[in-house]
Parts: C-alpha cells; structure tokens; sequence
C-alpha cells in the first residue's frame, strides 16, 4: 500500500473512489438515501473543481486508487472515502495520520468535519467527538450525518 499526496492526474481516480465507496458495498443508508447522496460518477473536471482548494492524500494498491482523503487548510475534513474491500484494514488511520500531521506542522489547533454514518466510527476511533448531529437533505432524501472535532494539543 502507497500513501502520497494527490495530483490533478489522480482526479479521474479520485472521482471513481468517491462515487464507489457511498454507492457500493454495505452502508447504514439505504439505496435510495445512496442514490440521493450520488447518482452518477462525477465528471473528473466537475470533480477537479470539487477538490480544488483541498489538500487530498490518497492510497494505492497496485496502481489503483483505493481511499483518500481531503483537508482544507483551515482543518476541515471535506471528504473521506474508502473502498469497500479496503475497509477495517487500517487506511483509514494511515490516511488520517498524515492529516493530522499535516496539520500539527502548520500549526492548527484542530480538525473537524461532518461524518456520515458510515464515518463516524473510523473518526471517533481517531480522537474526534460528535459536536451534534444534524439531518441533510439530499435530492428529496434525508441523511443523518454528525459535526465532530478533534483539538490537537
């Protein structure tokens, strides 16, 4: 397994990962709740302007993109995605690790996000703890999700 930070030429991988890991695999939403959150594969241009701004570190296996995830400089986790059959193996950790720091050297003071359902566990095994949860909807569905935060001391 490689962990390095992302390229614009990761994009289109990118872009396959995110769309995989809400749409395949077990998931404590339902199908309809999945297909609300992301109907289709986003373009990769479309999902180049969805990165931009992030600092995106990634994981791969073989040449393939397998998870990645997405801080913005402030310290907000933007996005956090594995593939189902790379999950409970560590990545999540590993990717997270880097994060935090990346964070710790540039000096910030914390690091939140909101996550899924599916999220919450891997965040709250890293330190984070749920601020509130809240319900989004999405494309005529609702999607509970959760604010956490982790200070960084």
């Amino acid at each position: 397994m490689t962990i390095r930070w992302a390229t614009e030429a990761d994009t289109p991988g990118l872009a396959k990962v995110f769309h995989a890991a809400i749409r395949e695999g077990p998931s404590p939403y339902s199908q309809a709740q999945r297909v609300a959150w992301m109907s289709d594969r986003p373009d990769p241009r479309h999902f180049a302007q969805r990165i931009s701004g992030l600092n995106v570190v990634l994981a791969e296996r073989a040449g393939d993109l397998v998870g990645f995830m997405g801080v913005e400089p402030t310290g907000y986790i933007d996005l956090a995605y594995i593939l189902h059959a790379h999950r409970a193996r560590g990545l999540f950790r590993q990717l997270y690790q880097v994060v935090e720091n990346q964070a710790r050297d540039t000096g910030l003071t914390r690091l939140w996000t909101h996550a899924s359902l599916m999220a919450q566990p891997a965040f709250r095994a890293m330190g984070f703890l749920v601020i509130h949860h809240e319900v989004v909807a999405r494309n005529g569905e609702e999607l509970a999700r959760a604010l956490m935060e982790k200070k960084l001391q």
